[in-house]
């Protein structure tokens, strides 16, 4: 293998700014990859990870990039979100690499073109009941014909005790859903985010009442820790049931699939290993007829890595498309006032036309960092800060 090297690693870097921790990796050949980690609040920890990494793979050829994902996958014995993290942010720099080696989109190395561009949704907030609507009024006229993210129990700040039983909370989602539904119209596919708020029981409740209303898919209604439970509330529910982006290899999404506990799978690319651990996924849920909902709540590079995967992948249904313009999801979800916009962190995004985005047409993943990244946006890691009920217990959201 060493005789075969055109083209050697000579570097990979981590840029922890604003939100994100990214990989970049650089070559001999004057050539660089850019990747980003998803594993939310553990970004210093999958950023750690990626320097251990790098050990490994400096000096190798950046064009191996199976053997080098099974390799990283593989050596330490032990994973977790962190590590899958670091890995697929390894992934994606190295695919955005090889595209930019070989002047094409990774979509071209990943098989070519399924479509030509991708159906999005967008994130609709509301930390009350007149807010959530207004907003999904908003969205229809941005030009959505999806909306996503749209949680019934509205997104409060996790700092206000949750305080509602188990009747209260039915009837109140069951009005939201009713309200937004009359003010968008029967075109308007809606994506409910339950944020693993129910336990099983209740969430079959919540479907029988929500089915009027047609939603496209109920998002994590229950904890998704077991695959048995989640099957259990997909079987009894007459609304697809979509879940995924809190587990991380092509195993385990085939046990979740084994047990039909879902419709559309949410394959979440910055912690499921990039580019070559979701295509990996992909073929699993295609050969149960399922379809997936790439997970994203990241920046535009994430956002462009999901396009060029979208368009090579026939089996994706819809992706999620978080705000731009915001300074980040948790800042936009929480209204939180921070002046910032992920869309100044790159040199450009694409421009979304009717609920669609382009497919990129630049080499590799077709996005770069701005040069003083870091000054211009400090990184701000997520603090650890969770809801709570009433009665002092954790409230999932």
């Amino acid at each position: 293998r060493e005789g075969e090297m055109s083209m050697k690693i000579t570097d990979v870097r981590v840029i922890c700014a604003n939100r994100s921790v990214f990989c970049r990796i650089d070559t001999d050949e004057g050539i660089s990859g850019l990747g980003e980690s998803g594993t939310w609040g553990f970004l210093e920890a999958s950023a750690r990870a990626i320097l251990v990494m790098k050990e490994y793979l400096v000096g190798r050829d950046p064009l191996d990039i199976e053997h080098h994902w099974q390799y990283l996958y593989r050596f330490s014995h032990f994973r977790g979100a962190a590590v899958m993290g670091a890995l697929s942010a390894i992934d994606i720099a190295l695919w955005d690499l090889a595209g930019k080696y070989y002047h094409v989109p990774v979509y071209r190395l990943l098989g070519g073109k399924c479509r030509d561009q991708v159906r999005v949704y967008n994130h609709t907030a509301g930390r009350t009941e007149e807010e959530l609507i207004e907003n999904a009024k908003k969205g229809v006229e941005e030009g959505y014909t999806a909306l996503g993210h749209l949680n019934p129990y509205l997104d409060e700040p996790r700092t206000q005790p949750y305080r509602d039983g188990n009747t209260a909370m039915l009837y109140k989602a069951e009005r939201r859903i009713a309200r937004i539904r009359e003010a968008v119209g029967e075109e308007i596919d809606l994506c409910l985010e339950l944020h693993r708020r129910l336990e099983p029981g209740l969430a079959v409740q919540l479907s029988a009442r929500l089915e009027p209303y047609n939603p496209m898919f109920l998002e994590d209604p229950i904890r998704p820790d077991n695959f048995d439970a989640m099957g259990e509330v997909a079987r009894k529910c007459r609304i697809p049931i979509a879940t995924g982006e809190r587990i991380h290899t092509s195993h385990e999404f085939e046990m979740l699939l084994a047990r039909e506990a879902c419709s559309y799978v949410r394959v979440s690319m910055g912690v499921c290993g990039g580019f070559t651990g979701a295509k990996k996924i992909a073929a699993v849920a295609e050969a149960h007829h399922v379809s997936l909902v790439p997970h994203n709540p990241l920046s535009p590079v994430m956002t462009n890595a999901v396009l060029n995967f979208a368009a090579a992948t026939d089996n994706v249904a819809i992706c999620e498309y978080p705000n731009p313009y915001a300074a980040s999801t948790a800042d936009h979800l929480t209204v939180s006032g921070v002046k910032l916009r992920q869309c100044d962190m790159v040199d450009h995004i694409p421009e979304m036309k009717n609920g669609y985005l382009p497919v990129p047409k630049e080499d590799g993943i077709g996005i770069e960092l701005i040069p003083d990244l870091e000054e211009r946006f400090p990184f701000r890691p997520h603090k650890i800060l969770t809801r709570l009920n009433l009665d002092g217990s954790i409230c999932d959201q």
